[in-house]
């Protein structure tokens, strides 16, 4: 299957391959990928309807919020890469996810991987490591410095939900250090892009 891969940004022009991707429960539970958009008391105020309509006029006014995987044509895989600044909850003071600096916030050449939704017959057989890779070339083609992301050490499976947000695994693999570990199992990890 490897060999029939391919990666798109997320553009309005894709928004119907997004959507089946998504199927009818927006991914995980009607997230919707607005999990670190949204302030968690908005967000769980929304119906699940609000927070597609927030995700389509986001991919509506660009630039790309991720990248799709197609396999013969059909949307498999998602991964949330962009600006820390495009997923404001990632930055948030309580969260293990924080910037090392305040700055790093804003600085529009730091960027994050923030998410993965694969389709369930995908999962535990590699894919993950293949969307981190076509993240980090798209972060790059972008003009990304650093890239960076809050895995998570430990599952008990490779197919746990929880892994929407990676595991530490593949960003190993990948090259990315960690920077810090403000809480047990989770480190912030970065990459650099630039040479």
């Amino acid at each position: 299957m490897d060999d029939d891969l391919r990666f798109e940004p997320v553009t309005s022009e894709r928004w119907d391959d997004f959507e089946i991707l998504f199927g009818p429960q927006g991914a995980f539970y009607n997230c919707w990928c607005v999990a670190l958009r949204l302030p968690h008391a908005i967000r769980t105020e929304m119906a699940p309807d609000e927070r597609k309509a927030h995700i389509r006029e986001r991919i509506k006014a660009g630039p790309p919020p991720g990248i799709l995987c197609y396999a013969d044509g059909t949307p498999v895989a998602w991964v949330q890469v962009g600006p820390r600044h495009d997923v404001p909850q990632f930055n948030s003071p309580r969260t293990v996810s924080r910037p090392l600096e305040e700055d790093d916030a804003h600085d529009p050449s730091i960027w994050a991987v923030s998410c993965f939704f694969l389709l369930p017959k995908l999962r535990g057989k590699g894919m993950s490591h293949r969307l981190l890779a076509a993240a980090i070339d798209h972060a790059r083609r972008q003009g990304a410095r650093l890239l960076e992301a809050c895995p998570i050490d430990h599952v008990k499976q490779s197919k746990s939900v929880t892994l929407c947000i990676g595991s530490t695994a593949i960003f190993d693999a990948a090259g990315f250090e960690t920077v810090a570990r403000r809480k047990d199992g989770r480190p912030l990890m970065r990459l650099e892009l630039r040479e």
